[in-house]
């Protein structure tokens, strides 16, 4: 009898273990801003704040992107499209926006692995400082696997069979540096460039 209620126990416990764990795995992994929408982009409000909760600082702490703190920097980060697709390796995709209310702003790609990408050009970003503008001071961006377009990020895909990217999945974090302070209450309403698929090897 005991043995069997200590069965029971061991199980009940293994289970509740096995969820907790697998719980706070996804939490951690998917807690690189969820909290808050625009776009294609995704913000965590409290993110490099006091109000951060812990799955919030495990997931900064494993992807070691976001190490500013909120008065400095803002963070957006898309994993998608303007149509909710996952990004790829293997597309083009444009991203076109207006002058942003900051000192200074930065658009970095990223693996699923939270790293850098190499790419034969070493690009891994555009600024405010390297974009070319239009008439308006808006921008465009292409971000596709060679990155040889004006303004261009590459993703480093190859189209080869021994290409190790083969169409994977990247993310995208645009960084606001000292934006300004209505920014801060209008995170889902500020416009951040769009991002449309153009096309994909």
């Amino acid at each position: 009898m005991i043995v069997k209620f200590l069965l029971k126990l061991g199980g009940v416990l293994l289970v509740a273990l096995v969820l907790g764990l697998g719980s706070a795995w996804w939490l951690i992994n998917a807690g690189l801003g969820g909290a808050l929408q625009n776009g294609a982009w995704v913000t965590d409000p409290n993110i490099g704040s006091e109000q951060a909760g812990p799955y919030s600082r495990a997931a900064v702490a494993r992807a070691g992107l976001l190490a500013l703190n909120k008065s400095e920097t803002i963070y957006f980060t898309a994993f998608v499209d303007d149509a909710g697709q996952p990004l790829s390796t293997a597309c083009t995709y444009k991203l076109v926006g207006q002058p942003l209310a900051t000192r200074w702003w930065s658009i970095t790609v990223y693996g699923a692995d939270h790293y850098l990408i190499p790419n034969s050009a070493n690009q891994f970003s555009q600024a405010m400082n390297t974009v070319t503008r239009d008439d308006q001071n808006g921008f465009t961006i292409f971000v596709s696997p060679d990155g040889s377009q004006e303004n261009g990020i590459p993703t480093g895909f190859s189209g080869s069979s021994s290409d190790t990217h083969q169409g994977a999945a990247f993310s995208l974090t645009l960084r606001l540096y000292n934006p300004e302070e209505a920014t801060y209450s209008n995170l889902g309403g500020i416009a951040l460039p769009t991002l449309t698929l153009e096309g994909c090897q």
